[in-house]
């Protein structure tokens, strides 16, 4: 890692948590040398606490550890961005986030498309798919793609909204089901602009 300037805030820096799926900021805190050194070494984040004057490691007593997956460093040298896997709740209240509840997105679907394939619950439409294999997920898939043309050609709206919903939430079945992550997919596509970009010169 570059080496990173402590001396503005006179011996820390701010961290930055965001969770690594679905890209919502969970927490600000700060860092000190040994604080960042223990994070390193153990994937979990350490701050250091300003008003305890210590290291806490979070989750040191909820359990709910911010599990690292890639840190980053701003232009500045300064800050830094921690992405992470959150084991539970950030916010001491209870809440998802220190900055409010989750936002809904496509990478929150997944997170909960891969519970009701891990747990499978009973009486659950996404269970049901699971448990009927990867021919029925095709199917399905394929059946919505196929509504969602007709709805195109219609004009009504609503329903093309609908049927788009629908289309994505199977995609995103059939990724669970092939172990493939949307976050996967992003980075195939970044990889396909990065290329297109090359051929262009």
């Amino acid at each position: 890692m570059e080496k990173l300037d402590f001396q503005k805030l006179n011996g820390l820096l701010p961290a930055i948590i965001q969770d690594a799926q679905t890209k919502q900021v969970l927490m600000l805190g700060f860092m000190n040398k040994e604080a960042l050194e223990k994070t390193q070494i153990t994937g979990k984040v350490t701050f250091y606490s300003r008003s305890k004057k210590r290291l806490w490691t979070k989750g040191e007593t909820s359990g709910n550890f911010l599990n690292v997956v890639q840190t980053k460093i701003d232009c500045d040298s300064d800050t830094l961005l921690i992405l992470v896997h959150p084991t539970g709740p950030v916010c001491h209240k209870g809440q998802f986030s220190c900055f409010g509840k989750e936002d809904f997105s496509l990478a929150v679907l997944q997170k909960i498309i891969a519970d009701r394939k891990k747990h499978q619950p009973a009486n659950s439409y996404t269970t049901s798919l699971f448990k009927a294999g990867l021919d029925r997920i095709i199917q399905k898939l394929g059946e919505e793609a196929v509504e969602v043309v007709i709805a195109a050609k219609n004009s009504n709206e609503e329903d093309f909204k609908n049927e788009i919903s629908d289309l994505l939430f199977n995609i995103i079945v059939l990724l669970q089901e092939k172990e493939i992550s949307l976050q996967e997919i992003e980075q195939f596509l970044g990889q396909r602009h990065e290329n297109m970009k090359k051929n262009k010169h």
